[in-house]
């Protein structure tokens, strides 16, 4: 799926740096500017999330709240903070997603992680995708303790 400006963000749930979040929810009647960096404790990411930080109040004069989204866990973004403050002058003043590979997952290969997933558990397969799809995507089958409760191996790639 490729989004273009203006268009509607598929909904999410997720743990941030200021609590668990419905993206819509969150967004309520404001615009909202999602953004991403690779990994926690890089030097690019650490000076572009201060900046952030630092011109907060002109997104916020805007109606425009800003969320970033990382692979590591929310504790770690949260011990980063410290570390972009010292530096840039700004801590991140945004919520910030800890997302250990599961939004991805999602996205790439419509599965969902159940409530306490952690990385290299089972998932489950998005009631959005039929049985058919499904049985190519994952021939070798799938454990079903309820029609919509189709649990697979976590994908690898």
């Amino acid at each position: 799926m490729t989004l273009k400006i203006g268009d509607i963000a598929p909904d999410f749930q997720a743990e941030t740096t200021e609590g668990r979040i419905r993206f819509h929810d969150w967004i309520g009647d404001s615009w909202a500017v999602l953004f991403s960096h690779p990994k926690d404790f890089t030097p690019v990411c650490t000076t572009e999330l201060g900046y952030m930080a630092r011109i907060k109040p002109e997104f916020d004069r805007r109606n425009v709240k800003i969320i970033g989204l990382s692979v590591d866990p929310v504790d770690s973004h949260s011990k980063w903070a410290n570390d972009i403050k010292e530096t840039q002058g700004f801590a991140p003043n945004y919520p910030m997603i800890g997302d250990p590979d599961s939004l991805q997952l999602t996205a790439k290969h419509k599965v969902a992680t159940p409530v306490n997933w952690k990385q290299g558990e089972d998932v489950i397969i998005a009631g959005s995708v039929s049985d058919d799809e499904a049985k190519k995507t994952y021939p070798e089958g799938w454990k079903a303790p309820r029609p919509y409760i189709r649990i697979v191996r976590q994908p690898r790639s």
